[in-house]
């Protein structure tokens, strides 16, 4: 049973509320600070159960016992949403709250290989999942996200480890575990996050108008994530994820890497020397 967060720490506004910004997200709310989180207006999550940024469709959802609450008026919200213990969702790309926010911390968890525009001025203190960012220069620091013996390093100075462009090994698959789309068009699923796949079933379809592509399972396993039904997306997109140690339950729990990941943003916070939240109990 989960007890109501109490939220009174310093803010932190985080870039991105995909599925590592949301494994971010969780590990500072449940240590008591107030976290804003900003989004696109259509996010593209494969993992969208365990995703905050599922609430800038569906106003409100909740991971692990922690909600978040899309705001459309920033100023008024994000106080409301703190006082309720929920993490407001402001649909903000560009970081326009920015001024009237004044965070004291600010994490860019976008995981986009690349800095879209975030700088080390932005905030007191500046932290960037993975590759793109450069700690010392861009940003104060830099967390580690490639799967492996770093996964979750503070790195102080440089950047991380460069972008792979193959999916990390789970159970010793590694780039056949994850889908991607051949064409540009409508995505349509055909099976549901949590069931059992196997080699060659068809996942969904894509339709461009004039064409259907189908989108094909290569492993046996669970189907970890898959994007929503009526999804626009480009060619070579991310689609679905199959998780072959088949255990349906951690489709809808926080992943280890992002478990990881949350936790070293938290502990390079509490080292920094600024003011820590009250812990919740």
């Amino acid at each position: 049973m989960y007890s109501k967060l109490v939220m009174n720490g310093p803010v932190v506004l985080i870039r991105g509320a995909g599925e590592q910004a949301s494994g971010v997200g969780w590990a500072l709310a449940k240590a008591g600070f107030r976290v804003v989180m900003t989004e696109v207006a259509k996010p593209l999550m494969v993992r969208w159960p365990v995703c905050y940024g599922t609430a800038v469709e569906e106003g409100r959802w909740q991971v692990e016992g922690i909600t978040a609450c899309r705001v459309d008026s920033p100023s008024l919200g994000w106080e409301t949403a703190w006082q309720a213990g929920e993490i407001p969702i402001i649909v903000d790309p560009d970081l326009e709250v920015l001024p009237a926010l004044k965070p004291e911390i600010l994490v860019d968890a976008i995981m986009a290989k690349q800095n879209l525009g975030t700088k080390r001025n932005m905030a007191p203190m500046t932290i960037g999942l993975g590759p793109g960012f450069t700690a010392g220069e861009d940003v104060d620091l830099v967390i580690e996200t490639n799967r492996g013996h770093n996964l979750g390093r503070i790195i102080y100075s440089g950047p991380a480890q460069p972008n792979t462009g193959i999916p990390g090994d789970v159970k010793g698959i590694s780039k056949d575990r994850v889908v991607y789309s051949t064409i540009t068009g409508i995505f349509r699923a055909k099976r549901d996050i949590g069931e059992q796949v196997s080699a060659g079933d068809c996942l969904g379809e894509i339709e461009d108008g004039i064409q259907t592509a189908k989108v094909i399972t290569l492993i046996d396993g669970v189907l970890r994530g898959l994007l929503r039904t009526n999804t626009q997306i480009s060619a070579n997109i991310k689609v679905g994820d199959i998780d072959p140690r088949g255990q349906k339950e951690y489709c809808w729990t926080i992943s280890e890497k992002a478990r990881a990941i949350g936790a070293a943003v938290l502990l390079s916070i509490m080292e920094s020397g600024l003011i820590s939240p009250t812990l919740n109990k």
